[in-house]
């Protein structure tokens, strides 16, 4: 049986994307015959291997010499295939069960530098205020330039309770040290809280106990107000995980339909996931996901099909746009690692290939002034399109490109709470995106230089009265 992952980008263990677990074997299929380059090719790495073997200035191991290889041949392909060595691949199967010794980081490699794509929550990361986007240039004081993801990696796991020391550069900021501790990460994917008379739900990503987790969650708050008015699902920062929960969880909210497909080389070839369960377990009552630029590839699937089944509306900013599947192929059973090979991109139930281009919310909101200039400027993009060998979007479609966020908060908000999580509640109170009352879009710092010249921006519609009286989220 397939074994799905659908993690957005890089982990502390991995490289990522959707996933499947299948034996070598299923690709035996390879065609042979008629590749004269390609034999002639294979001479060539073999002669190039001799000579290293025998001429560099030092004695080399050809074991990581092969493995480099293969890993740099699989990689240049697209961010998200490479090859996994053993230790790579047992790691993987750890972290999908919800355990892992680290530091609790979602990253990949971006021209040869480790960026964060998220914390996860509850993790020595997420509590020293690592954010997507940053750069980890050193560890102990040790440069990661240019070295290979999977040995930055191996640098940042150890033993538990041992410090470890961080180099981040963040956009905009002077480099920095960060002193973290390692801790066995436990991760509890789900959970919630009330706010009033709404529920909401947190899911940091998608592993196996993430679905019971959530089911629970929502039993526990019920049971705490069994009139709860409407259910917010915080999707934020979440970077995947397993399918089968993607499309589990998504069945808590939906009374059948699809929920996913996937297509690979041949588009005939169609797999479809529906919804399953007995419905609704909210009964219809209103939702609203939360989602920004480290809501990606399993997440991005419930976000997706909640908005296209007209389930929920969303809010908050672009997700990341991770809409491709890898396979996780076992060679020798793991003995020898494993490929993790983009086989498939995956589909909305309408259709919808959100490969570079993301879920796009119904209400635009930036958390914070920082983060909008950060949307709104070039140098501060980071997604799925800004790699430059990521798999082409499908049907020629581009992700939009940088521009003011439609919202943020307005002067004198209280920095401590919740802006998007606020603006989630105000959609639940006024019944639709289109029926509650708008901010006007935030300046961008170029209007400032430009005095009472600058351009107008955006909708001057009056604030609703009660926005920013809720009380701080704790996701």
């Amino acid at each position: 049986m397939r074994k799905y992952l659908l993690i957005g980008v890089s982990s502390f263990v991995l490289g990522a994307g959707t996933m499947a677990y299948v034996n070598t074997s299923a690709f035996a299929s390879a065609a042979v015959g008629g590749h004269a380059d390609a034999y002639h090719m294979e001479e060539l790495f073999g002669d190039v291997l001799s000579i290293v073997e025998t001429q560099y200035v030092t004695p080399v191991d050809d074991k990581k010499l092969i493995q480099a290889a293969i890993d740099g041949m699989v990689t240049s392909l697209d961010p998200h295939s490479g090859y996994l060595a053993p230790e790579d691949y047992s790691d993987m199967e750890d972290q999908t069960r919800g355990s892992y010794g680290g530091l609790g980081l979602e990253v990949t490699s971006d021209e040869g530098a480790v960026k964060i794509i998220s914390p996860i929550d509850d993790t020595p990361a997420a509590r020293a205020g690592l954010q997507s986007g940053d750069y980890i240039t050193s560890i102990d004081g040790k440069s990661l330039i240019g070295l290979p993801l999977s040995d930055a990696v191996k640098k940042m796991r150890g033993t538990i309770g041992q410090p470890i020391t961080l180099t981040i550069v963040r956009p905009g900021k002077d480099p920095f040290d960060v002193h973290l501790v390692r801790e066995n990460i436990s991760i509890v994917s789900a959970k919630g809280h009330l706010e009033g008379d709404y529920g909401v739900l947190r899911i940091s990503s998608f592993d196996e106990k993430t679905t019971d987790q959530t089911v629970a969650t929502i039993k526990e708050l019920e049971a705490k107000d069994p009139h709860i008015k409407g259910w917010i699902l915080d999707l934020r920062n979440n970077p995947g995980g397993l399918l089968d929960q993607a499309v589990s969880v998504s069945s808590l909210f939906l009374n059948g339909g699809e929920v996913v497909s996937q297509r690979g080389r041949d588009p005939k070839e169609i797999e479809r996931y529906n919804a399953e369960g007995p419905g609704d377990m909210l009964h219809g009552a209103p939702l609203v996901v939360l989602i920004n630029s480290g809501t990606a590839s399993a997440a991005e699937i419930v976000s997706g099909a909640l908005q296209d089944r007209h389930r929920a509306a969303i809010v908050g900013l672009t997700s990341f746009g991770k809409g491709s599947v890898q396979t996780v192929i076992p060679l020798h059973n793991g003995a020898d690692g494993a490929l993790k090979l983009t086989t498939a991109r995956y589909f909305t139930p309408s259709g919808r290939s959100i490969q570079k281009t993301g879920i796009v919310p119904d209400l635009e909101v930036a958390q914070t002034e920082e983060q909008a200039q950060q949307v709104a400027n070039e140098a501060f993009q980071f997604s799925e399109a800004s790699f430059s060998n990521a798999l082409n979007a499908d049907e020629g479609k581009t992700r939009e490109p940088p521009h003011t966020p439609a919202e943020a908060p307005p002067a004198g908000w209280d920095a401590k709470k919740d802006f998007q999580l606020q603006r989630a509640l105000d959609v639940l109170k006024y019944g639709s995106v289109e029926a509650t009352p708008k901010y006007p879009a935030p300046r961008p710092k170029l209007a400032s230089l430009l005095g009472d010249h600058a351009p107008p921006t955006g909708d001057k519609t009056d604030a609703p009265n009660d926005v920013g009286k809720t009380e701080p989220a704790h996701p």
